[in-house]
């Protein structure tokens, strides 16, 4: 188990971003569970809610594949067809039928998204938005893992919520959620065995 992440806003590269991922393929593992804080584009979502990730946009435009390739990680052009494993999410809703699933929209950050980056996520069919998962996800892809990510809505996105971002209230929201995405991962490695 890794906590915590390297953020591409913090000024790494994205060869550096997703490093800890081939450290787990070296490692043999073959199944990532990521999870994050973010944003709720679609109305339907309310600060709290535990969301799993079907499918992303990336709105950064650069991605950890970016230069030379090295074949004993992964493909020149791996497929993303499915960057989240369909069988895990069938597992986790067999766990849970009410989890919600989503589209994640992946910004750079460290500044909360403007209005105008928010209707443009919404209208590419983004239900999530955030600054982690996305680099994680194509790395993992790359590498062969099947991928599971968990986002936690800890508020809702720019122009859908009507008061400014604070980011206290967003780790609290991620603090409160904590404990029940903590009893559902749970119970999903006790099925996994």
């Amino acid at each position: 188990m890794l906590q915590g992440r390297f953020h591409f806003y913090e000024g790494y590269s994205m060869k550096e971003v997703v490093f800890p991922i081939y450290v787990l393929k070296a490692l043999g593992v073959e199944t990532l569970i990521l999870t994050n804080a973010c944003g709720g584009i679609n109305e339907h979502y309310q600060p709290g809610d535990i969301v799993l990730i079907e499918d992303f946009i990336n709105m950064v435009w650069i991605n950890p594949l970016i230069g030379i390739n090295d074949e004993e990680m992964g493909p020149r052009f791996p497929d993303m067809s499915e960057p989240y494993s369909f069988d895990l999410i069938h597992k986790v809703k067999a766990l849970d039928p009410t989890i919600q699933e989503g589209i994640y929209a992946h910004f750079s950050g460290p500044y909360y998204e403007t209005r105008a980056e928010i209707q443009a996520a919404k209208i590419m069919g983004a239900d999530l938005v955030g600054m982690s998962t996305v680099p994680e996800t194509i790395a993992a892809n790359h590498a062969g893992l099947k991928v599971l990510a968990f986002a936690v809505v800890t508020n809702m996105a720019t122009g859908i919520q009507k008061v400014k971002h604070d980011h206290h209230r967003v780790v609290e929201m991620a603090n409160q959620a904590a404990i029940r995405l903590e009893k559902l991962l749970l119970e999903l490695l006790e099925n996994l065995t």
